[in-house]
């Protein structure tokens, strides 16, 4: 099945995992080509980063409240989700072993995986040989208990795991830098990990003030993303508790999005009669170029109640580029910053 036809998308309000699987399976229905300046630009932080790896015993907290000690901060490292991938190359640490490495290079562009990175298979069945094999000091995966039978096969093998929820709906944006300073911990570059957090605090100011001298016509927004459903079209809006969202409403924004959403990651479920609701709010949404699937964005075109949309008759739509992985850490954040800056100030 390809990327936009999304079986898990009858998105029935599951657990995190459920949802996290369905978000990475291929809601993001987004270009296969990344763009080259964020990979460029990216590649150079890392090459002139002088931060100091720090030395001696480490001992971290995982989400499940399991702390995990280690002699020294970790070196080889496996990711098994690809937020802690981003995170990880955004540390200057290139992860022994990820993931679905097709995947983080297609719908994550903040960052460059490098080519020789071993791939472990999927993000919801790891190989457990493969990940055996690369002989990691730590590995982060992202599951809301140590119950998980990835966890307890690795765990056997005495590998330490660090088991991460992926969201937290109450405050995403403190939990992503959080989740990004607790992954600079266990590989002893806080150092690191200050300078990267100041740099996406910057950003957020800068694109703060961006957004107010530019003084929408309006201010209220909903993002989304979706897929063709047979002769249909599913939208998942991201509501209150989503990242993307909040990001949104940082930026002194208001998600008009009020439907029900998963507790973790704020998503929703809609078709284009509820998202027709939202009244005089922008939209912003991720578009698709993938040759492999059905362009839900021009099938939404061809349809009546899409066309009699405020934001539709005003011109208010707005395609987010390709490529930003709206669960990601703080170089993918940057990114959504950078999107929304764009779309309302040009």
């Amino acid at each position: 099945m390809t990327r936009t036809a999304l079986p898990r998308t009858a998105l029935t309000f599951a657990s995190a995992t459920a949802i996290c699987a369905l978000a990475l399976t291929g809601c993001g229905t987004t270009n296969t080509e990344a763009p080259a300046d964020a990979k460029s630009q990216t590649s150079a932080s890392c090459a002139d980063d002088s931060s100091s790896t720090s030395a001696g015993p480490v001992t971290v907290t995982d989400d499940t409240g399991h702390e995990i000690s280690l002699d020294e901060p970790a070196a080889k490292v496996v990711s098994l989700e690809w937020q802690y991938t981003e995170d990880l190359l955004s540390l200057c640490v290139d992860p022994t072993a990820v993931a679905d490495a097709k995947g983080f290079t297609t719908w994550d562009t903040a960052e460059t995986l490098p080519e020789d990175v071993t791939d472990v298979g999927t993000r919801q069945e790891p190989n457990v040989e493969s990940i055996l094999s690369a002989d990691p000091d730590l590995v982060i995966i992202e599951r809301a208990d140590r119950k998980d039978k990835i966890v307890g096969q690795l765990e056997d093998q005495g590998i330490p795991v660090m088991a991460m929820a992926g969201a937290n709906g109450e405050d995403p944006v403190k939990y992503m830098k959080d989740t990004f300073t607790t992954v600079a911990q266990a590989t002893g570059r806080t150092e690191r990990a200050e300078s990267v957090l100041s740099d996406f605090d910057a950003k957020l100011e800068e694109s703060k003030k961006a957004i107010a001298e530019a003084d929408p016509a309006s201010k209220e927004f909903v993002y989304f993303d979706g897929w063709v459903n047979g002769s249909n079209v599913a939208i998942r809006p991201f509501g209150q508790g989503s990242l993307i969202g909040e990001l949104g409403e940082e930026l002194g924004l208001k998600n008009a999005w009020t439907g029900e959403v998963d507790p973790a990651y704020g998503l929703g479920q809609t078709d284009i009669e509820g998202i027709s609701k939202v009244g005089d709010a922008n939209f912003f949404y991720t578009g698709t170029e993938d040759p492999e699937s059905e362009d839900y964005v021009e099938l939404l075109k061809k349809n009546d109640i899409w066309a009699n949309i405020p934001a539709v008759e005003d011109d208010r739509t707005f395609a987010f580029p390709a490529g930003i992985w709206t669960f990601g850490g703080p170089k993918s954040s940057e990114q959504v910053l950078d999107a929304y800056v764009d779309a309302l100030t040009k």
